[in-house]
Order: structure tokens, then sequence, then C-alpha cells
């Protein structure tokens, strides 16, 4: 996996957080609580924002902010699901972009 590559799935991540959290919070009078997806969004977007930023820099901390964005996006993820599964087209569409910035994130630390 190159670095392009998980800069791309970074800022792909960031932008579908971003959407996530403006969608539930907008849906915030509906039967799920959607406090933990909008944390965990927020959270998401900015830890892939700076991995992006170290990884397009090429620091030395780039791999250990890759690992821990891995462990963020699939948090998020998992969170993103359970709306998902009630029909919620943004969270899937938020946690899809997650798994797979997790998954580059994790190819890099691995490589």
């Amino acid at each position: 996996m190159n670095m392009d590559a998980c800069i791309e799935a970074c800022l792909a991540c960031v932008k579908t957080c971003e959407a996530c959290v403006t969608n539930c919070v907008t849906k915030m009078d509906h039967d799920m609580d959607r406090t933990q997806c909008i944390q965990l969004c927020r959270d998401c977007a900015e830890v892939c924002t700076t991995c992006a930023r170290l990884c397009a820099r090429d620091s030395q901390f780039a791999m250990d902010m890759c690992k821990l964005c891995a462990e963020v996006c699939k948090a998020c993820a998992a969170e993103c699901e359970k709306h998902a599964q009630h029909g919620d087209e943004v969270c899937a569409r938020c946690a899809e972009a997650c798994r797979h910035c997790a998954e580059v994130c994790e190819s890099m630390v691995a490589a």
C-alpha cells in the first residue's frame, strides 16, 4: 500500500464522517440515541485529518498515527453500522469509508 492511497482513504473518511455528524444532528429527535455516533465521527475526522497530514509530510510518527487511525476508524464504523442497520444510508456510507480507511492504515503499518 502506498502513502497516497492512505492519504486518499483518510481524506475520504473525513468527508463521510463530517457528513455523518450533520446527518445525525438533524435526526436527534428519532428513536435512536446518536450521541456516540456524533462523538466518534468527530474523533475519527480529527484523527484521519492528522494521519493524512503526517503521511503527506512523511513524518516519523506517521505509522504510529496510522495505527491509531485504524483503531478509531473501526470504532466509528461499528457505531455507524448500528444506525445503518436501521436504514440510515449516511451512516452506512460512513461505516464503509471507515472500514476501508482502517484496512488501508493497517496495511501501511504491516508493510
